[in-house]
């Protein structure tokens, strides 16, 4: 049975993956369910070459670094025991890959932004492939935690709005001690209602209407008005053939 090679290429890095079909699973054609080999080669870097769990190892530490560098809280991945880990180290990225024989010092790649996102775009393309048929272990998504939230936001950030509220409140309770205190003794409260009481009094005598005025279109107490009145009175009389009507005491003219 032939051997399987799957390739993922990008600009400067190249991942191939050798294996066979696991027959005893019903597997056939193009499918690998069986890892045979791997070899992973960065522009400008020795090509890189391991097993299963070497694979593995570089899925678990590069895919969740990448994660944390683009939620800008980059930090290291893998510690001692595990065969590959990668660290930020200043605008590049080291990548170790530890050998299980003793004394073998660990092998150190130094990438760049560029050649980061090519290897973590091959490893996700390994990752959805479905003619690669393994159980790879890989990390699933995960949150940043609360700590790494915090150390994204830089200390002048997170120190200003403390200060900023501590500097409001020493100005307020400056402003609070330059006002002047009132003395004891200057304000009386029978001044007050006094002032109070002439105050209402003002405003009752604006606000007070005037007298009855007499309403139009009635007769005025006037005399004369009256005894004009009566000699109007007469004059209709005399137009109707009346006769005036006597005044007390006197005789009809």
């Amino acid at each position: 049975m032939n051997k399987i090679s799957l390739r993922y290429e990008q600009i400067s890095c190249r991942l191939t993956v050798e294996g066979l079909p696991d027959v005893s699973t019903g597997q056939g054609g193009q499918a690998i369910g069986i890892l045979t080999g791997w070899g992973l080669a960065l522009a400008g870097h020795t090509e890189l070459e391991g097993k299963r769990e070497h694979l593995e190892a570089l899925l678990q530490v590069v895919v969740p670094y990448a994660r944390h560098l683009i939620s800008g809280a980059p930090r290291p991945f893998g510690d001692l025991d595990n065969p590959v880990a990668i660290h930020p180290d200043g605008p590049s990225h080291r990548l170790e890959l530890r050998s299980s024989q003793p004394n073998t010092p660990p092998l150190t790649l130094q990438l760049d932004d560029a050649e980061l996102a090519d290897l973590v775009r091959c490893l996700d393309q390994l990752r959805l492939d479905s003619r690669l048929q393994l159980p790879l272990q890989t990390p699933p998504p995960q949150p940043l935690k609360r700590s790494e939230l915090r150390r994204r936001v830089p200390l002048g950030r997170r120190v200003a709005a403390p200060l900023c509220g501590l500097a409001a409140l020493g100005l307020a309770g400056a402003v609070s001690w330059m006002v002047p205190t009132p003395k004891p003794g200057s304000f009386s409260p029978s001044q007050g209602q006094r002032k109070g009481a002439d105050a209402a009094l003002g405003k009752a005598a604006a606000t007070k209407p005037p007298a009855n005025p007499a309403p139009s279109g009635q007769a005025s107490a006037n005399p004369a008005n009256a005894t004009s009145a009566n000699a109007t009175s007469g004059s209709a009389q005399a137009q109707r053939g009346q006769s005036p009507t006597p005044a007390p005491g006197g005789t009809p003219r």
